[in-house]
């Protein structure tokens, strides 16, 4: 019995799956080779005969350039008017950084806006991104370093900054205090979510650093057993 008084939604993976490739116009076989999945694998998983490991979707959200909880979300209700609560933003957590929503994940338009906070030296990631449409930055709090097509912009609070979207970009906080700023995108492509552009980096850019740090400490650990091969039950001596 569901204690809130809801029954939980069954999502879908195999079906957002394929929504997702088709949306970007990717076959079967592309996404196995971006993926290094198997194609059979794939459409085992797009018929709903098997369910993937977090791994595979991890695979998945990077061969598409999505995160990972885009294969769980669910498509909101679209509205003409949409009042948002401080307290009612989506909010999506990142290394040294928090994006909100501010509503347009349920507007019927084409646009897109959010609140972006930055500690410092947080940023987009290493790759830039490019989407359909327009983009709007309005710096708040502390500053923000925009690369558009090789050019730096450094906004301080009430600077702005808007570019075509298609252009190269990525974005990182250089201060040594937090910063924010409101990012608005607008007249994007119907199948587009510009949003997820922007999350995906920072979660590839994330899952690199998690990565890194793995083989780090692998490397570590293989070092300590190398060199304590055979020894443990006898310490060395002081």
């Amino acid at each position: 019995m569901d204690p809130y008084g809801k029954e939980a939604e069954s999502v879908d993976v195999g079906q957002r799956l394929r929504m997702l490739r088709e949306e970007r116009g990717i076959s079967m076989r592309a996404l196995a080779r971006r993926s290094g999945l198997s194609a059979n694998a794939l459409s085992m998983i797009e018929r709903g005969l098997t369910s993937p490991s977090v791994s595979t979707l991890n695979k998945l959200a990077t061969a598409l350039e999505v995160p990972i909880t885009a294969f769980f979300r669910q498509e909101p209700v679209r509205e003409q008017i949409v009042f948002r609560k401080a307290s009612e933003r989506t909010r999506v957590p990142f290394l040294r950084g928090l994006i909100e929503g501010l509503g347009g994940e349920a507007f019927i338009g084409r646009v897109e806006s959010f609140l972006l906070t930055l500690e410092s030296g947080g940023s987009s990631g290493p790759h830039g991104m490019i989407h359909t449409g327009h983009e709007l930055v309005f710096c708040l709090r502390g500053t923000m370093e925009y690369e558009v097509e090789n050019q730096r912009f450094l906004l301080e609070p009430g600077d702005s900054l808007i570019f075509a979207a298609q252009l190269m970009h990525r974005w990182r906080n250089p201060g040594n205090s937090v910063s924010n700023a409101i990012i608005v995108i607008s007249a994007f492509e119907d199948s587009e979510r510009p949003g997820e552009f922007h999350l995906a980096s920072m979660v590839s850019d994330a899952s690199r650093r998690i990565e890194l740090a793995d083989e780090s400490a692998e490397e570590e650990e293989n070092e300590v057993t190398q060199t304590g091969a055979g020894d443990e039950s006898y310490p060395e001596e002081i």
